[in-house]
């Protein structure tokens, strides 16, 4: 007895999921492009490009299912080709693939309107499971982003209330020092708290504000009970 087979003869196989790479390293687009084409026989790359000006033009005209983009690049960035594109090519998916997990990165790709964000670790078969999920309408993020990424879209306490585009200039470690601050904390609790050292906590506080411009501890008090992060 033959085995039957899993298809019925004759029925339509879908169509590949055709994908566009953005990223200034010709190389890794070189690696990305031969690891789909070669393993992954229902995604296929339709064309690549190695600046935002490059990239927009390109994808205009392709009008791809999905564009894995990257962050960084010297002309802009992923955040720049979604500003261009995201309101007039509404069906197209954006998944950010990065080298980076900076929150400030993460961040603006995703308020821009990407539909998720991996590192650049990622597996050839887990980048084309993430392509498969972005474009059947999940969000995706790799593993150590993903509770952060909960964290900033939430309300929870120390996290950004959406729309926020001062608190989205802070990492999630400031955010946790300036809660304490505005409990009033001292440095040395702060730093107990938190397990790190008091220059680390000083460093911090000098980040913070030096990115709202606030000039002490009182202000950055006030600031922080009004975005209902105490």
């Amino acid at each position: 007895m033959t085995d039957t087979p899993d298809e019925t003869p004759g029925a339509p196989v879908p169509a590949p999921i055709r994908v566009f790479l953005v990223d200034d390293h010709g190389l890794f687009r070189s690696g990305v492009r031969a690891e789909l084409d070669r393993h992954v026989p229902d995604v296929t790359v339709v064309g690549e490009a190695g600046s935002v000006d490059e990239a927009v033009a390109a994808i205009r005209h392709l009008r791809p299912d999905v564009v894995l983009l990257d962050v960084h690049m010297p002309d802009g960035g992923g955040a720049e080709v979604l500003r261009q594109l995201r309101p007039e090519l509404p069906d197209v998916v954006f998944l950010a693939l990065s080298v980076s997990d900076a929150a400030e990165d993460v961040i603006a790709v995703i308020r821009a309107g990407a539909r998720g964000y991996v590192t650049k670790t990622i597996s050839g078969s887990e980048l084309a499971d993430a392509v498969r999920r972005v474009r059947s309408g999940d969000a995706v993020f790799s593993p150590r982003l993903a509770g952060f990424v909960l964290d900033v879209f939430s309300e929870r306490p120390g996290a950004a209330p959406p729309g926020d585009p001062e608190l989205d200039l802070l990492t999630r470690r400031e955010r946790d020092v300036l809660r304490l601050l505005a409990r009033g904390y001292a440095y040395k609790e702060i730093a107990g708290e938190l397990f790190i050292s008091v220059k680390t906590v000083e460093t911090h506080v000098s980040s913070v504000l030096r990115k709202t411009q606030l000039s002490n501890r009182y202000e950055l008090s006030r600031w922080a009970s009004d975005r209902r992060l105490v």
